[in-house]
């Protein structure tokens, strides 16, 4: 399976998912790495803010930060080459990238839009 490696701008924790301002975006992301990482993907995440030397020692994402500045990340790299710039990939991204072939399951509310025995 490829490995991913997600090199985000510099975020309050390890996911961004923190504080009291919360970004729905990493929220969405955060819940898509744990879905990928349970169907046997291989992600790792860099924080800018909280490993700074992740970025310098690799020489992909230092030539991206010396082109385009820190304002660009995220940036995605897919076994090493750059797969996506600016935005944070979607679940179906990341299961085409790793190869995860399974559907994701949506959790949906039972009952419709209503409590109890009446409907809408």
């Amino acid at each position: 399976m490829k490995t991913i490696q997600v090199f985000d701008p510099a975020l309050c924790c390890s996911t961004g998912v923190c504080g009291v301002d919360i970004d729905q975006q990493l929220v969405d992301f955060s819940a898509d790495v744990d879905w990928a990482k349970q169907n046997g993907a291989q992600i790792e995440r860099f924080n800018l803010a909280q490993q700074p030397m992740a970025f310098a020692d690799n020489t992909v994402v230092k030539g991206f930060l010396e082109r385009s500045g820190a304002e660009a990340l995220p940036l995605i790299l897919v076994d090493g080459e750059v797969a996506l710039a600016g935005r944070y990939p979607s679940r179906a991204e990341l299961a085409r990238w790793t190869g995860i072939t399974r559907p994701s399951i949506e959790i949906k509310p039972e009952g419709g839009c209503c409590s109890g025995s009446s409907c809408c």
